[in-house]
C-alpha cells in the first residue's frame, strides 16, 4: 500500500519508524523544507512543495498514492486545507494526525490570544523580558514592540527576522527538559514566555516550568483545520487505520 505522510511532527516520525520495514506498506514522507537539517528517517524522503492543490493532486495520482497521512504541525493550516482538497480531488482516502491541545492546568496563568499580533499587544507598553518560542517564521510581527528583550529560541537561524534592539537568539530543538527551561528562565530573567498551543510532550516543559516559576504564558490558539476528515491523536492509531484500509484493498 502505497502512503504519502505529510509530515513536520514527531509524530509524522513515530510513524515513519512504525512502517519501516513492513512489506505491507510503502511508505514516502514529504518535508516542507523550513528546517536546514532535518533528522534523518528510516524512510524514503522528499523535501519541498507540491504547488498547491492540484499540485498535490497530480502528485498523488503519478505516484500511485493510496493514502494520505496529515502529520503536520498543528499551525501548518494551508497544508492541511491543500491536503483535504487534493485527497477529495483524487479520491485518496486522508487522516489527520493531531496531536491534543495543551489545556490550562491549576497554576498556569495563561494569556489566551487568537494571533501573533494580540501576543503583541498582550505583552503590554512596559519594557519586558520575553521568551519567546513561536518558530522563525512567526517573529515579525514582534518587531512592533522594540522596547521589549527578546529571548529567542528557534531551530534555524533568525536572520533579520527580528530588527530590535535587545534579541538574544538560542538556537536549540525539542526535546527539551523541565529543570533545564527552569534554569534559562530563572537565568535569563524572563518575566513572560510567548508559545503557540503546540500539544505534545516535546515542548512542554516551557509549560510546566513557566507554571513553577508562576511565570505568565502568552498562548496562541490553533487555526481552524478541516474537521470533516478522519482523525487520530497517535502514531499506533494511525497504523490501525492503515490496516483497516489496507485490509478493504482488493
Amino acid at each position: 500500500m502505497r502512503i504519502l505522510i505529510l509530515g513536520g511532527t514527531t509524530e509524522a516520525s513515530a510513524l515513519a519508524t512504525l512502517l519501516s520495514g513492513r512489506s505491507d506498506f510503502s511508505p514516502l514522507l514529504s518535508m516542507a523544507g523550513r528546517t536546514s537539517d532535518p533528522r534523518p528517517l528510516p524512510i524514503p524522503t522528499r523535501i519541498g512543495g507540491f504547488g498547491g492543490v492540484d499540485g498535490l493532486a497530480g502528485f498523488m495520482v503519478r505516484e500511485q498514492i493510496e493514502a494520505v497521512i496529515d502529520a503536520t504541525h498543528p499551525f501548518a493550516a494551508v497544508m492541511s486545507r491543500n491536503a483535504a482538497e487534493a485527497c477529495a480531488q483524487a479520491r485518496v482516502p486522508l487522516l489527520a494526525l493531531r496531536r491534543p491541545p495543551w489545556t490550562a492546568q491549576k497554576g498556569d496563568r495563561w494569556i489566551d490570544v487568537v494571533s501573533m499580533a494580540e501576543a503583541v499587544r498582550a505583552l503590554g507598553e512596559e519594557p519586558r523580558r520575553v521568551f519567546l518560542t513561536v518558530g522563525r517564521l512567526e517573529l515579525p510581527p514582534f518587531a512592533a514592540a522594540p522596547q521589549h528583550t527578546y529571548l529567542v529560541r528557534t531551530i534555524e537561524p533568525i536572520g533579520e527576522a527580528l530588527p530590535v534592539p535587545n534579541v538574544i537568539a538560542i538556537q536549540d530543538r525539542a526535546p527539551f527538559d523541565e529543570a533545564a527551561e527552569r534554569a534559562l528562565m530563572e537565568r535569563e530573567g524572563v518575566d513572560v514566555v510567548v508559545t503557540k498551543n503546540s500539544g505534545g510532550a516535546a515542548t512542554y516543559p516551557k509549560i510546566a516550568a513557566a507554571r513553577a516559576l508562576g511565570l505568565s504564558v502568552i498562548i496562541v490558539a490553533r487555526p481552524e483545520k478541516p474537521r470533516d476528515v478522519d482523525e487520530a491523536v497517535s502514531a499506533e492509531a494511525a497504523v490501525e487505520w492503515l490496516e483497516r484500509r489496507h485490509g478493504r484493498t482488493p
